[in-house]
């Protein structure tokens, strides 16, 4: 039955739709809407490079697999999603070009080479682009002696159709990266006036290919496959797994292109022939009228925050936590009750100053710790490589296959094994996604165990830019449990055993389980029953089954996904008793939180998204919340969240989402929590 199912692709599409739409939404200020035109096109590029990468690999190997909640091939699945792009496409299009008009009042401008008529501003181009471009440029043409060039992802390219004195033709290609020193390039002589590089390369081709005629040009950019796993390679070749890594990641650099953007300017046959040298189809190009790649609006919103600060969104302080004492060590603190930090409403502060103690204290006897990604200058691994220094036993397990930070993952590795910590991989088959850091601590009454756990990365950027949950404790069996985890780490085993924890792959989906059973047993008493999920994704197959079933026995299930979610509201019969909210806006809401029961119910904060891949193929931590006050808390701000009329979208049951209306009391979950002076107000 698939009429309470939706794809897993499309649904990821419907999201970065909803991305989209905050660039269109006049309550976000004017600057900021090129953010989130910016995330949409780097989203997609992520998209086409794993997800449609993983479904041309499926369709070429197993053309008559169906996947397992719509029966769609990949096939079907690949023109589904491409069908979908083109839209979303012209609706970006539309939506940049609209946002550009409006700056224009505000005195800033994006002009087209043609455009410029001031001389002064001419004179200047052509000495800018003779002086700081031209040398750096790299033409080639594309002849039988002169084979078509390897294109890297990602890369702006202009093409260009050449013909000489004696009217042959051919192609002609520049590479333009190594001749952006500046992505946007100002004009002297009318200030707020600007033009982008390559639309300088590409109206001094003619000088590039001096001798030969330029007949059409088109500004391209080539995305390619990134899916790639370890297993495509013998680990037998090398001798140990980082170097294994490092090899996939210069390997992904060359797969097969999946997409192309290109611009107005090539004729249908010079598209064609194009198409031929990268092996494309017709449905993988993708004629743009914006800009194909988007880093540049960083540049223009500096210009602009300092001349018009008011379109910007106002500075927000992360808040002391009401449960931290700033005066007060941080593991004494730990030691007597369980903090919670809620980010980014909450400074990250304490657990960086927590872990910094750990590294100093001479009672602190070890400190295990998984990292998956991690910030480029990261204080938390300074804090780790610290501790190693002052003679503590440091372990930590570095996950390397974070998909995009392999190479940040495999520097900070090389760190902290010279340092003195010893650096685990992972397992071989799972990937270990769990936020979890436990410092072993030697008091006058035993050990003891101070134990984190969180629905985040260990990252302080992100901290500032990403709704997620720390939670600190001394409560002994979390402490055992984790110990016992890290354990089986080491040894390269995953844990089977735990029993206060949930932990993936054996320990999570069926405790879940066995807690949406009781809520079922409840419901069929005809007793109050409810079940809450917070997470980034709905997918996994058998958790929307069971929870159909719940529904269907009449509990009470909402859910807050802020990604793809699979399962279908409001369908009679299957799931008319859940309801579906998606909340997208300056935030990205990335914490995870399970409820289970009416009264007084159980709460668990956790690092997994109910998927496939995180409840049975990685390894996962979530911790039950047992302090009063911040079960209290986070049941607040749950429902503080299912009330957001600003930028919710409500799931219906025809698979489409609709913005939740503005009532008379606007509630804006994100800008509500960081607007009380303690999250416990909410």
């Amino acid at each position: 039955m698939n009429i309470y199912k939706d794809n897993r692709e499309l649904s990821w599409l419907k999201f970065n739709d909803r991305v989209l739409m905050q660039a269109k939404d006049e309550s976000v200020p004017l600057g900021e809407r090129l953010t989130f035109i910016s995330i949409f096109q780097t989203n997609l590029d992520e998209f086409f490079r794993v997800r449609m990468g993983f479904l041309f690999d499926q369709a070429l190997f197993y053309p008559a697999l169906k996947e397992n909640k719509t029966n769609m091939t990949s096939s079907e699945q690949i023109k589904a999603c491409e069908r979908k792009v083109k839209y979303l496409y012209k609706k970006r299009d539309k939506i940049y070009a609209t946002n550009l008009e409006k700056m224009k009042e505000y005195g800033v401008e994006i002009v087209n080479y043609n455009d410029i008529k001031d001389k002064e501003n001419k004179k200047f181009l052509e000495h800018y682009f003779t002086q700081e471009m031209l040398p750096l440029v790299s033409p080639q043409v594309v002849s039988k002696r002169q084979p078509f060039p390897f294109l890297n992802n990602g890369e702006l390219y202009i093409v260009t159709q050449l013909e000489s004195k004696k009217g042959k033709r051919k192609m002609g290609i520049v590479s333009c990266s190594a001749a952006f020193d500046e992505r946007l390039i100002a004009l002297p002589s009318t200030p707020g006036k600007f033009i982008l590089a390559e639309e300088i390369v590409k109206k001094y081709l003619p000088v590039i290919f001096h001798g030969q005629t330029v007949k059409n040009a088109s500004i391209i950019r080539i995305i390619r496959s990134a899916d790639i796993e370890e297993d495509d390679y013998s680990l037998q070749e090398h001798e140990d797994y980082r170097e294994m890594m490092e090899t996939l990641i210069k390997q992904r650099r060359k797969l097969a292109p999946l997409r192309m953007e290109m611009s107005p300017g090539l004729e249908e046959i010079e598209v064609d022939m194009l198409r031929h040298f990268l092996d494309l189809s017709s449905s993988q190009v993708f004629e743009v009228e914006s800009p194909l790649e988007f880093s540049f609006v960083f540049t223009l919103q500096d210009y602009l925050k300092s001349r018009h600060p008011e379109l910007f969104y106002k500075r927000l302080e992360a808040r002391n936590s009401p449960l931290v004492e700033n005066t007060v060590p941080m593991i004494k603190q730990v030691l007597k009750h369980d903090i919670l930090l809620s980010y980014p409403f909450e400074s990250m502060a304490p657990f960086l100053r927590f872990l910094d103690e750990a590294s100093r204290d001479p009672q602190v006897i070890s400190i295990k710790m998984t990292l998956y990604r991690v910030a480029k200058n990261s204080k938390v691994v300074k804090s780790l490589i610290r501790a190693a220094e002052n003679g503590k036993d440091v372990t930590v397990l570095v996950e390397l296959r974070a998909r995009f930070d392999e190479e940040n993952n495999i520097a900070w590795s090389k760190q902290l094994e010279s340092a003195g910590c010893h650096v685990i991989y992972g397992l071989s088959e799972l990937k270990v996604h769990s936020k979890l850091c436990l410092v072993t601590y030697r008091t006058d009454e035993g050990i003891k165990y101070l134990t984190q756990i969180g629905t985040g990365n260990y990252n302080e950027k992100t901290s500032k830019l990403y709704t997620d949950f720390c939670l600190m404790t001394s409560e002994h069996a979390f402490g055992e449990e984790a110990n016992e985890l890290f354990t089986h780490l080491c040894l390269g085993e995953t844990d089977h055993n735990a029993n206060v924890l949930l932990v993936a792959p054996h320990c999570m989906i069926s405790r879940i389980f066995e807690k949406i059973d009781d809520q079922i047993a409840l419901a069929k008493a005809g007793k109050p029953a409810y079940v809450g999920f917070k997470c980034n994704a709905v997918t996994s197959k058998k958790m929307i089954e069971k929870l159909v079933e719940a529904s269907q026995a009449g509990v009470k299930i909402q859910l807050i996904v802020r990604g793809i979610c699979c399962i279908i509201p409001g369908i009679k019969g299957y799931t008319e008793n859940i309801q579906v909210i998606s909340i997208v806006g300056r935030y990205l809401e990335h914490s995870r939180i399970y409820i289970f029961g009416d009264k007084n119910p159980d709460v668990y904060i956790s690092s997994a998204d109910l998927m496939t891949r995180n409840l049975e193929r990685r390894v996962e931590v979530g911790a039950p919340i047992h302090d009063p006050r911040i079960k209290k808390t986070i049941l607040n701000m749950f429902d503080i969240m299912l009330h957001d009329n600003v930028k919710a979208s409500r799931l219906l049951n025809d698979g489409t989402y609709k913005r939740v209306k503005n009532k008379q009391e606007k509630i804006n979950s994100q800008e509500y929590f960081f607007k009380k002076k303690s999250i416990k107000e909410a």
